[in-house]
């Protein structure tokens, strides 16, 4: 479990199923959760402040990791312990999806049920990030990035048609069912 509050970027050694990152830290142990561009992975092996991380075809499948190249930059976060603070929200680093970044820092679109899934002033992980949503559209959401969040992630490099990892707050998903009132629904029933 992780809170969205990336601690550092690190930067792709070997991308692929083997993948590799270059963390910088220095302390790392097999079998230790690290949340690599919001995706919940295990250190299969370390090399220095290297980490090896063996991706399932599902995970490649379902995520950004697929598109990943040497060099690129990821937003890493390593397990919640039980004594730290929660900065974000209750991240489990299990994306539901992505989203295709239309206007950068401050529109995605995502396919319609994971966009049924959000609320305004909601929580929702992009590449790990926890943030707010500003609104939500039957496609898309919005959101406000601060520029301390763009200068310490990934989001600040984010360019439009850019895919990004969604993961929804799943305290909200789990406690009620998706709702279909939509701004466009509001508006044709005169309330907007």
């Amino acid at each position: 479990m992780f809170t969205g509050i990336v601690e550092r970027m690190g930067r792709v050694a070997a991308p692929g199923r083997r993948l590799a990152i270059e963390t910088g830290w220095t302390d790392l142990r097999r079998g230790e959760s690290i949340a690599v561009a919001g995706v919940c992975l295990t250190v299969a092996r370390i090399e220095g402040s290297r980490a090896g991380f063996d991706v399932v075809p599902e995970t490649i499948r379902r995520t950004t990791l697929r598109a990943l190249r040497r060099d690129d930059r990821v937003n890493l976060e390593r397990a919640l312990r039980a004594s730290d603070r929660l900065g974000g929200h209750l991240v489990l680093g299990h994306v539901d999806g992505t989203g295709t970044v239309a206007r950068p820092g401050a529109t995605v679109r995502i396919a319609s049920p994971l966009a049924a899934q959000l609320v305004p002033k909601g929580s929702v992980a992009i590449d790990g990030v926890s943030l707010t949503v500003v609104d939500v559209e039957p496609d898309a959401f919005t959101l406000a990035l601060i520029p301390t969040t763009r200068r310490i992630t990934t989001l600040g490099r984010l360019r439009k048609g850019q895919r990004v990892n969604i993961e929804v707050d799943k305290m909200l998903k789990e406690s009620r069912p998706p709702s279909r009132l939509t701004v466009d629904l509001l508006r044709r029933a005169g309330f907007i």
